[in-house]
């Protein structure tokens, strides 16, 4: 008999993995700082249900993690960059009373394990919060992780269409399209330092659909959406 394949779950982040998820950040960003204990413990006492890692094997060896909090949307611009949406990744604008979004601050896979089903463990464990808390939807910046192969060519909106309609695959909004997200706009200036996706990120969402109305979609811009969502969201009179 063929050796079990250890298994990949997710669980609430707690203050023991500190540490590995410094180090899995290191791994995925070696460019950029990151995640500090203290910055994490913070995390963990605004809003511990919004923090998740993915765990690996018997000794649970951290190969991912996300990080989310609630906002109210409408204190917010679409065009927005990450230090604005995150209060500059101290999540010290969370709003459960009045915010009915939840928007992902972070999402990491260890490198080692891309394809393997991590990032949709931890996206699903976002969508269980999301449903459980009865938010109306969950939004993020998907960076556009490959725009720079193709930035000569073309400009961020064109590159954000292609993937879209399945031209080109970027792989880390093509993995959001895959998730059930649609864009609603491209963001400049998303990351200002971050030189793979030249700042460049998509506003994506997905509806809950336990609690989605039709407001909450009918005046939303369809230019990035795939014709069978605008078809389906918006149908002919």
């Amino acid at each position: 008999m063929p050796p079990v394949e250890p298994q990949v779950r997710t669980r609430n982040t707690t203050s023991d993995d500190f540490a590995a998820i410094g180090a899995l950040c290191g791994r995925v960003y070696p460019e950029t700082s990151p995640w500090t204990p203290e910055q994490l413990g913070a995390h963990l006492r605004v809003f511990p249900e919004g923090q998740f890692v993915a765990v690996y094997g018997d000794d649970d060896r951290v190969v991912g993690m996300s990080s989310s909090l609630i906002i109210k949307w409408d204190h917010y611009d679409m065009f927005d960059d990450w230090d604005e949406f995150t209060a500059h990744g101290t999540l010290a604008n969370h709003d459960p009373q009045h915010g009915h979004t939840l928007y992902g601050v972070e999402v990491i896979v260890d490198p080692t394990l891309q394809g393997h089903g991590v990032g949709h463990q931890l996206l699903q464990a976002q969508k269980s919060l999301v449903e459980r808390l009865r938010l109306h939807r969950m939004r993020g910046g998907a960076r556009l992780r490959d725009f720079h192969h193709h930035a000569r060519e073309m400009a961020a909106c064109d590159y954000v269409i292609a993937v879209v309609h399945g031209q080109l695959v970027d792989h880390t909004l093509t993995f959001h399209l895959h998730e059930g997200f649609h864009v609603l706009a491209v963001i400049p200036h998303y990351l200002c330092d971050d030189s793979e996706t030249m700042g460049y990120a998509a506003l994506v969402e997905w509806l809950n659909p336990d609690t989605v109305q039709r407001h909450h979609y009918a005046d939303r811009p369809t230019r990035y959406l795939h014709r069978d969502v605008v078809a389906q969201h918006h149908p002919p009179r």
